[in-house]
């Protein structure tokens, strides 16, 4: 098994994604980064479907999701992620904008692993991101056998 996986990052805002991304690197991030614009590009690439079906590596060490995006929203991406046994063990991490209570409310019932609001102000989501990011890279062990921690 490879042991540096990526992190995919599935965010339709191109600020926020960009941002997301310099934040990580920022952090000596070692893992890359995939970054999908839609829920509908995330499960393609994590079915290896569509523009993916040829990728050879694993799965990602841990999913960045928005929730608010087009095509498929991020509450259906993490439905089935955490219905799928051959998925449901990969970290989930809900980065929105929303502090809807329903939203937060769903997304813990369907499986979430943190719930993050992204902040407005620059400097306040770079560090958000760089807190997530060492939290799962450094901190938190995955299942024995089934993903590798992510390397910083």
């Amino acid at each position: 098994m490879n042991s540096l996986q990526r992190i995919l990052l599935v965010e339709d805002s191109p600020r926020d994604a960009e941002m997301a991304i310099a934040a990580l690197e920022a952090h000596h991030l070692a893992n890359e980064v995939v970054h999908v614009r839609d829920g509908a590009e995330a499960l393609d690439y994590l079915y290896r479907r569509g523009p993916f079906a040829g990728r050879q590596n694993g799965q990602p060490a841990v999913v960045l999701l928005d929730l608010k995006m087009p095509k498929v929203d991020g509450l259906e991406v993490l439905r089935q992620i955490k219905e799928d046994p051959s998925l449901k063990l990969i970290p989930v991490v809900v980065m929105t904008s929303s502090r809807e209570e329903q939203d937060v409310l769903a997304s813990y019932r369907q499986g979430v692993n943190a719930y993050v609001v992204k902040p407005v102000q620059f400097h306040e989501f770079v560090d958000a991101v760089k807190q997530v990011g060492g939290f799962w890279a450094v901190l938190n062990e995955p299942p024995p056998g089934s993903l590798a921690k992510p390397r910083f």
